[in-house]
């Protein structure tokens, strides 16, 4: 059992980390008590791979996004699992943790990406079947642990209690010096609650959900399923379990009530929200479309990653089209048509097609008038 100030060699940065380092293993500690019922049935952990900067040098073994995609495309279900298992056993390990999720690690490096998502949605959004992430720590030599779900669980599972339970046990994660904790909407809450395992980690959290908890969160009627899991016990509440983490980054729509509620729950001088206004409500597919989340996450396990990296980033969006018809559709319904008129003619100039070109005309002969965009003489 993990005793509280275990972790008090761990380097962490200066400041803030150091004082929640204690805390947060007593947090450990203390919600492991109630887990030793469930820890004989969980899957063992293989020890660690560890390599050498020669042994990744020197090793063929590199697991690629075309590896990805010509073994993961289109299987479901066992048959994706058994071919991811294929995949992760040359670097790392593939683990069932009960019947309902399993755990992928890829050890490369000491920098580590840590994502939660349910492989049915992973090939969903993404061509060739990788895990959020994957793109990032593949191209940057860094090591990937993903957690897969089989459906949306939010990761309220004993077997992941215990399976988390046994990496600090085993000090896996004081092997990394940078950890990054990443997922979005179920799996940003999972992120987000599993953090605490890890003092001074970055997390980077796409619509999360605070809890699903009737007394926390009954206003949230989207999951009617879920009404009765418990998010009550332990890694129960994620805006408690970040109290150990380093920057925390919580990114959503300001203008979806549910997202902008939950959002607001997490609130600490080191949470730093994002509003990402009119992105639609599945963020991490507009993201990945957009070519903006992989560079996020690189920013994040760099340690570089701030709100004006993130502005910086979704810069991008200016030029996806779906985004500007979202823009234009508000200024419709506010009944601005000169500043309908402006964003139209702005995207003309960087590109835009005959959809945007014929809206303009509408405008203008609705009577809008734009300025001249030949300088004054």
């Amino acid at each position: 059992m993990l005793a509280a100030g275990a972790r008090a060699s761990t380097t962490l940065p200066p400041g803030r980390f150091a004082k929640h380092t204690s805390a947060a293993d007593e947090t450990i500690a203390l919600y492991k008590h109630d887990a030793s019922a469930f820890l004989p049935h969980c899957t063992a952990i293989p020890a660690r791979i560890t390599l050498s900067a020669k042994d990744l040098m020197d090793s063929p073994m590199t697991v690629t996004d075309e590896d990805f995609a010509k073994v993961l495309t289109g299987l479901k279900g066992q048959d994706w699992l058994d071919a991811l298992d294929e995949l992760a056993e040359d670097l790392g390990y593939f683990e069932p943790i009960g019947p309902r999720h399993s755990a992928a690690f890829i050890d490369q490096s000491p920098t580590l990406i840590v994502s939660f998502d349910s492989h049915e949605n992973i090939c969903a959004r993404d061509p060739n079947c990788a895990p959020a992430g994957w793109v990032a720590a593949q191209n940057n030599g860094w090591s990937h642990l993903a957690l897969i779900s089989d459906g949306n669980t939010w990761f309220r599972d004993p077997y992941v209690y215990g399976y988390f339970d046994r990496l600090v046990d085993d000090g896996f994660f004081e092997d990394f010096d940078r950890v990054v904790f990443y997922g979005a909407g179920m799996a940003g809450y999972a992120a987000a609650a599993f953090s605490v395992v890890s003092p001074g980690a970055t997390v980077v959290a796409l619509q999360p959900q605070a809890t699903l908890a009737a007394d926390k969160a009954g206003w949230d009627t989207r999951f009617p399923k879920m009404r009765r899991t418990d998010f009550s016990s332990r890694y129960g509440y994620a805006p408690d379990m970040i109290d150990g983490a380093g920057d925390v980054f919580i990114l959503h729509d300001p203008t979806d009530a549910f997202d902008a509620m939950h959002a607001a729950l997490f609130d600490a001088p080191y949470v730093h929200h994002h509003r990402t206004r009119l992105l639609a409500r599945d963020l991490e597919a507009e993201l990945r479309v957009m070519g903006a989340l992989e560079p996020i996450l690189e920013s994040a396990a760099d340690g570089a990653l701030s709100l004006t990296i993130l502005a910086e980033q979704l810069r991008v969006r200016r030029n996806f089209a779906r985004y500007i018809r979202r823009v234009m559709g508000r200024l419709q319904d506010e009944d601005r048509p000169f500043r309908e008129a402006l964003v139209c003619r702005n995207f003309i100039q960087r590109g835009a097609g005959p959809r945007f070109q014929a809206r303009l005309r509408e405008l203008e002969a609705e009577g809008v008038r734009l300025p001249s965009l030949e300088p004054a003489e």
